[in-house]
């Protein structure tokens, strides 16, 4: 799950992105304190404190006096306008209870992922079950290869005929193709897999060493007929680098699981 995150304190005060937070902030809770009073209704410090989180991007405790002061003219304006007669009004408004619907259900969905994810936290068993699995079902691989990029597909199947013909696949990448390689022989050095675009990484991935593609490749950069000279096994990323990825996932993982079980129980 995904939940974007307000910006930070402006010169200017926001006039419509406040109100985002008016439904949870007016839904009524135990409060500790109270840090102001507008037309009767009361500011929590829990709101408060909330609030300027989502503001300022860091803990409450460490915003500064002025923060705090900006943050609490922006809240006041938003219980200002919030307890308007006419809010009464507009609060009957068939969308505007859908929006406060949504968003009360998004609050509450999110608090429930995010305990899920705090119960069932990935161990170091499981990331380090997962990073093994990982790296012995894929091997890591690096290629070293050429490529021609030619405008059509015709172009790129003439390609492939001159080089059956024993054409040499440098020089007819310095002559014909339209990629910055080109002038190079074609030469794209070492690369990963995840470093070109898909096509290409797989064309190249079904090659021998030393063979080329017969049937040309499509990118959104033309069509291409590629070398693949030389492939070598890479060192794999060591866990501690990759461990907050693979914990990610194994978590996500679990918590699209439990969704299932719970899709599942709609359907009794």
């Amino acid at each position: 799950m995904i939940f974007n995150k307000g910006s930070g304190i402006s010169g200017t005060r926001p006039a419509v992105g406040l109100f985002a937070a008016t439904a949870l902030m007016l839904s009524g809770s135990l409060w500790a304190e109270t840090v102001a009073t507008v037309n009767g209704a009361e500011i929590s410090s829990d709101v408060f404190d909330m609030y300027l989180e989502s503001r300022t991007q860091k803990p409450a405790a460490a915003a500064t006096p002025d923060e705090r002061a900006t943050i609490l003219d922006e809240i006041k304006d938003i219980y200002l306008l919030s307890t308007q007669p006419r809010a009464k009004e507009l609060g009957e408004d068939p969308r505007t209870r859908a929006q406060i619907e949504l968003q009360n259900r998004g609050i509450l969905a999110q608090a429930v992922a995010g305990d899920f994810l705090a119960r069932n936290a990935a161990s170091d068993e499981e990331i380090k079950g997962a990073y093994e699995e990982q790296i012995a079902l894929a091997p890591p691989l690096e290629f070293k290869a050429r490529h021609i990029l030619v405008e059509t597909q015709s172009q790129a199947q003439e390609l492939v005929k001159e080089l059956e013909g024993g054409a040499d696949f440098a020089d007819l990448a310095k002559e014909k193709s339209t990629g910055p390689s080109g002038p190079n022989g074609g030469d794209l050095g070492w690369f990963g897999p995840s470093q070109m675009v898909a096509p290409f990484s797989q064309a190249v991935g079904s090659l021998e060493d030393g063979a080329f593609t017969k049937t040309p490749v499509q990118t959104q950069f033309g069509w291409h007929v590629i070398l693949r000279e030389d492939s070598r096994e890479s060192n794999p990323p060591t866990l501690e680098s990759v461990r907050d990825v693979v914990k990610q996932r194994i978590e996500q993982e679990k918590l699209q699981k439990y969704l299932q079980e719970l899709r599942a129980t709609l359907d009794k």
